[in-house]
């Protein structure tokens, strides 16, 4: 039997409005760009994408898909390392890891649909649904805005795990930021988790004190307390509180990981940024020798697939701004209903389909 190959790799980038102002603790947007990526193999088309600068695609044409197209498209793991070999010289970490990534998926993607199996026995499955957690809670919300968010959540969608952001204005805001976590926990109950996410904001010395306030209202998840290179500061953080630091949604490359491991309690990989489904399992390797879980950020129709071929694996971030990027984009998005999703065990790939004419109008136009 010939094996397919991969005939051409087409990428596309799309910038995508917020529908209002958003910010978190150290940064503000009003768009998210979205790259999609499209391996076409006889047939079958592999979807994939990252959430990153719009430079990715002429990196993804003009670069990474020479390295890939003749070759065999059911050999993801070669592909990957061929790819990994050709961008030596031009740095791993930040946008050409994100195009990896997205050529990455949407191989995997090309793979299983060959195949005819989901990506996610194409990989190992392990589990048959993964955990869930609502993500959004932005410090730009007012607390009316805020509770109504977590109320949807929690009491509409019985989603018992969620997320918001703290950290505001690089740490200058502490009265407000535990406001917001009281009206939280008031909002969703005694019986659901509730997390929190700096995105950096505090100093070790901050981010000890907010979390004895936070131990208060049994808060069990902080996020980047400290900025996420400072080592040290996580792991001084993570001596001083009973709640669970965790980090790494920066993370591009393994020995990134590696480093990492020993500063959090639980490892989180955006499969979007890391390298793709491939550098994924390596990832999640190390964490498992270090007895540590991980838990996916955000790209969660992607991560989902990743997610249940994972033994070590904590949960999945259901991102608000991804949830509404994706379920515009591809037919076959995930419900998070219920706090969990179960990707089809039945759908070849990862069971999406891009809505490419309802989408056109978010296309970035090259000059």
């Amino acid at each position: 039997m010939t094996e397919p190959r991969i005939d051409r790799v087409d990428a596309r980038a799309y910038r995508v409005p917020t529908t209002e102002a958003e910010a978190d603790g150290t940064l503000a947007w009003d768009a998210t760009t979205i790259v999609v990526v499209r391996v076409h193999a006889g047939d079958a088309v592999g979807l994939g994408w990252t959430y990153a600068d719009a430079a990715c695609v002429p990196l993804i044409e003009n670069t990474l898909a020479p390295l890939v197209v003749g070759r065999p498209v059911v050999h993801v793991p070669a592909r990957w390392q061929a790819m990994q070999h050709g961008i030596r010289n031009l740095g791993r970490p930040g946008l050409v890891s994100c195009a990896l990534s997205a050529v990455d998926i949407a191989l995997w993607d090309a793979a299983a649909r060959v195949l005819d199996v989901p990506v996610s026995t194409l990989l190992g499955r392990v589990h048959d649904a993964v955990a869930l957690y609502g993500s959004g809670g932005f410090t730009t919300q007012s607390e009316t805005e805020l509770a109504k968010q977590l109320h949807t959540w929690v009491h509409d969608q019985r989603i018992p795990r969620v997320k918001i952001k703290i950290g505001e204005s690089w740490g200058g805001a502490v009265d407000r930021d535990l406001a917001r976590v009281y009206v939280a926990r008031d909002v969703i109950g005694e019986q659901a988790e509730l997390y929190v996410d700096a995105n950096g904001g505090y100093s070790v010395g901050q981010a000890r004190r907010v979390a004895r306030r936070l131990e208060d209202r049994d808060v069990r998840w902080f996020e980047e307390p400290v900025s996420s290179d400072d080592l040290a500061g996580l792991a001084a953080v993570r001596a001083a509180t009973g709640i669970d630091v965790t980090a790494g949604e920066y993370g591009y490359d393994l020995p990134y990981f590696a480093r990492m491991v020993g500063s959090v309690d639980c490892l989180q990989v955006d499969v979007t940024r890391c390298g793709g489904f491939t550098e994924w399992q390596r990832v999640a390797a190390v964490a498992a020798a270090a007895n540590l879980e991980v838990s996916a950020h955000c790209a969660q129709n992607a991560a989902a697939h990743v997610a249940v071929a994972t033994q070590n694996m904590r949960h999945l971030e259901w991102f608000a701004d991804h949830d509404r990027i994706e379920s515009e984009f591809f037919d076959g998005a995930l419900d998070p209903t219920g706090g969990q999703v179960r990707p089809d065990p039945t759908t070849p790939g990862l069971g999406l389909t891009l809505k490419e004419p309802a989408v056109e109008k978010w296309a970035v136009r090259w000059p």
